[in-house]
């Protein structure tokens, strides 16, 4: 298998077929983020996940051998500068970012996607919704985590699948602030 990971870009990967025919395929996933207060938008912002090697191979593990599959993803918000590394794990004691739990629901928000359709999923109908609950809360980026342990807001279960960081740098929000997520996953052969 080949494999090019680099942060703000696609992941690729090649599986050679049984008759040696290389298949390749390219996943990158993308957050649009808008930050609003009393109603108004505030800013958004986009970033282009790195899709992180736990994410990879549970991702392969699922599809190929049907091992311990979920569906129950969430999506979290990271702190100051995230910076991914496909070595990121969330037990990961290296990684260089930490979560926020700076809002007010108790668990982290579901990742809820429509039906694949030309390559893709989104979340686009069903965003996550996260209402900060505490002024000067620095955010830098997102992530999205699998597994039905996953949800519990700062805890270190579930996989990884992948994290990046804001375009603009990390931004300050206050409470009462609502930050909503829209995550688009996408899926072409190369």
């Amino acid at each position: 298998m080949k494999q090019e990971v680099q942060q703000g870009m696609a992941v690729s990967a090649e599986i050679e077929t049984s008759r040696g025919v290389p298949l390749s395929l390219k996943r990158n996933t993308r957050y649009h983020i808008e930050a609003f207060r009393d109603g108004k938008l505030l800013w958004e912002d986009y970033i282009d996940n790195l899709v992180v090697n736990e994410g990879l191979d549970d991702s392969l593990n699922k599809y190929f051998k049907g091992s311990n599959y979920t569906a129950v993803h969430h999506v979290g918000i990271a702190g100051s500068t995230p910076v991914a590394s496909a070595t990121n794990t969330m037990a990961s004691a290296s990684r260089s970012w930490s979560e926020v739990i700076a809002y007010t629901t108790v668990t982290r928000p579901t990742l809820t996607v429509a039906s694949a359709a030309s390559q893709s999923v989104t979340n686009s109908a069903s965003k996550a919704v996260f209402t900060i609950s505490a002024d000067n809360t620095v955010i830098g980026g997102a992530f999205t985590v699998a597994g039905a342990v996953a949800s519990v807001r700062g805890g270190v279960a579930g996989i990884l699948y992948g994290v990046g960081a804001f375009t603009g740098g990390n931004k300050t929000l206050s409470t009462n602030d609502v930050l909503n997520v829209t995550l688009t996953a996408t899926a072409s052969a190369q």
